[in-house]
């Protein structure tokens, strides 16, 4: 069995943390405390299992003095994300805590479905012939018909409840909590803008994990619309939110939430929606609109005090895909539906490309939960070199001087618009 020290100690992980380190002095945000951190918000790519390269990522950027106030994720990366948020404070290092959770972490046990359906899973995942995948589809059809999913995620939402409890957490009020204990040190560079305070929204760490609500077709953040499916929502069990955000499509049962409040018709239409109030709805993986939800902590037409970090697993869009049976057809959309919509939120603002960071997952399957211990800290060691990599090549001020172009684009395009609409003509230079 792993233990927290097989993934740390690794001679790849340690050579990855030391070129990191040597970075430490480089200027990385504007907002710092007295120890010496410098703080960013983070957002993490889903990808199933495949996210224990997350944690060597986020492992490595700590070491470096990385802290994280917003953190968000869909899937793999919301599971990163709120123990991210969980394990202590903003300003603690929590990832060799973390390193130690995914060393005892039952990941074959998040299989939890009944022998028909481990046994298509399996078949699925080691691509058994034709003959074979279609008789050990047959016998999990009345999984699909009655659960709408082969596993029902039990284990999983259990293993993260008592995570989560051994932290302290077991509500979203322990959890703002937490969040919100920043050090009292917490301030602005010295030199960027008149005076060092910051406002308390700017002190604030926060948690936003994306789900999909198929019910009423809504991108869901987690735990900010809480209050559209939960009565109470500051008294549930946030690994509630993760369970919904992993939900994979037929893999895993949707996560069902019942007696949704019906006092929320207003939230509604902020949020898109102005049908009927939903009593029941139906939770999927959050990839299915959003697999990358890079723009969760987006400022626009401003220069932020801190940078968005984001980071990928796999690499994408590097090939054509090769479609030539219905599989890899229902493969293709899939990743279309998942990529699209945040590959266009990233040409439109093309500087968080200098944001982006894509760990190299190798031949690793997102869905082999029962991978070997030698790939898990394979898995861990390509996070921690890909932050190593990153860091050595991200330049904040030069990221600033981007933002500071767009911001004053954006100033002379409002002050065109403000003119035009009081009739005043701007001479041309």
């Amino acid at each position: 069995m792993l233990d927290a020290d097989d993934f740390t100690h690794d001679d790849r992980t340690q050579a990855a943390t030391a070129a990191a380190m040597t970075c430490a002095d480089n200027e990385y945000s504007d907002l710092v405390d007295d120890d010496g951190h410098q703080y960013v918000d983070l957002v993490m790519e889903g990808g199933g299992v495949l996210g224990i390269a997350l944690v060597g990522y986020t492992y490595v950027l700590e070491k470096a003095g990385i802290r994280f106030l917003g953190i968000g994720g869909t899937s793999a990366g919301a599971i990163n994300a709120i123990m991210l948020a969980a394990l202590g404070k903003p300003g603690d290092e929590k990832c060799g805590e973390l390193a130690r959770l995914l060393a005892n972490m039952p990941i074959a046990s998040f299989i939890d479905g009944d022998g028909d359906a481990r046994d298509f899973s399996d078949a699925l995942l080691n691509k058994a012939g034709m003959a074979k995948l279609l008789w050990k589809a047959v016998q999990v059809m009345d999984n699909l018909r009655d659960d709408l999913g082969l596993h029902p995620g039990d284990a999983f939402l259990r293993w993260l409840s008592k995570a989560l409890d051994e932290a302290g957490v077991r509500s979203t009020t322990d959890l703002q909590a937490k969040l919100a204990d920043v050090p009292a040190s917490l301030r602005i560079r010295r030199g960027i803008r008149p005076g060092i305070a910051l406002a308390p929204e700017e002190k604030a760490g926060r948690l936003a994990m994306v789900a999909a609500d198929v019910t009423t077709e809504t991108k869901v953040e987690l735990p900010r619309m809480a209050e559209l499916y939960w009565k109470d929502p500051d008294k549930v069990n946030p690994a509630c939110f993760a369970r919904a955000s992993m939900s994979i499509p037929f893999f895993f049962h949707p996560f069902r939430v019942r007696g949704c409040p019906q006092n929320t018709g207003a939230q509604w239409k902020r949020a898109g929606y102005g049908g009927v109030l939903p009593q029941e709805v139906i939770f999927m993986d959050g990839g299915i609109m959003s697999n990358f939800p890079i723009n969760l902590f987006h400022e626009p037409y401003r220069v932020p005090l801190a940078p968005t970090f984001g980071v990928k697993i796999g690499i994408t869009r590097n090939a054509p895909a090769r479609i030539t049976k219905p599989a890899h057809l229902l493969s293709a959309i899939f990743d279309a539906a998942r990529h699209t919509l945040d590959d266009d939120f990233i040409t439109q603002n093309p500087d968080y490309q200098q944001l982006v960071e894509m760990i190299d997952t190798g031949r690793h399957h997102w869905l082999n939960f029962s991978m070997s211990d030698e790939d898990k800290l394979d898995l861990f060691a390509r996070g921690a070199e890909a932050a190593a990599g990153f860091l050595r090549k991200f330049n904040w001020h030069e990221y600033k001087k981007t933002r500071e172009g767009i911001a004053a684009a954006f100033l002379t395009s409002e002050q065109a618009k403000s003119h035009a609409s009081d009739g005043t003509v701007i001479p041309e230079n």
